[in-house]
């Protein structure tokens, strides 16, 4: 019996696990573009962990913001930079490419809009507005939870009778 409520909890973490496992891989670039989605006239702030450890400056460069530089900040091999996009750009993706010493070189691309960016964070499960498979999902692990409940109490109540 021990065993089973054992067995439970650790498929409750597992599948909450899983569960997170898409949002929590999805940036493997290397480099960190925030907002990643901009409109024109505003800020981008990038920012990069893979040139390591011991490296303080770096070039980058936007197809549409131009050259930019990346210094060490408040964290140990961190490098960050930032740069505006132009007034008039066009909605689309834009590329991003940070090099630094001795031959590193990564690329990464966010997203240009023709307007301010509102809503909700599109977090993995599809667009916020699709809220159906994260209703059927988090309902499906209720009814899985409130199975197991009734199980447990049932086999509970049957070996105190005998």
């Amino acid at each position: 019996m021990r065993n089973t409520r054992v067995g439970v909890g650790i498929g409750l973490v597992l599948g909450a696990l899983c569960l997170s496992a898409p949002a929590a891989v999805a940036d493997d670039a290397g480099i960190h573009i925030r907002p990643g989605n901009v409109s024109p006239g505003s800020k981008v702030t990038v920012s990069t962990k893979a040139c390591g450890p011991d490296v303080t400056y770096g070039k980058g460069e936007s197809e549409a913001g131009g050259a930019f530089h990346l210094f060490e900040g408040d964290s140990k091999g961190v490098l960050t930079g930032e740069f505006e996009v132009p007034e008039g750009t066009d909605p689309g993706s834009d590329k991003v490419t940070v090099k630094c010493p001795p031959r590193i070189k990564i690329t990464d691309t966010y997203q240009v809009s023709d307007h301010e960016p509102k809503g909700a964070v599109d977090a993995g499960f599809g667009p916020a507005t699709d809220r159906g498979t994260q209703f059927a999902l988090g309902g499906a692990l209720l009814a899985g939870a409130a199975a197991v409940g009734v199980v447990r109490r049932r086999r509970r109540l049957s070996a105190t009778r005998n």
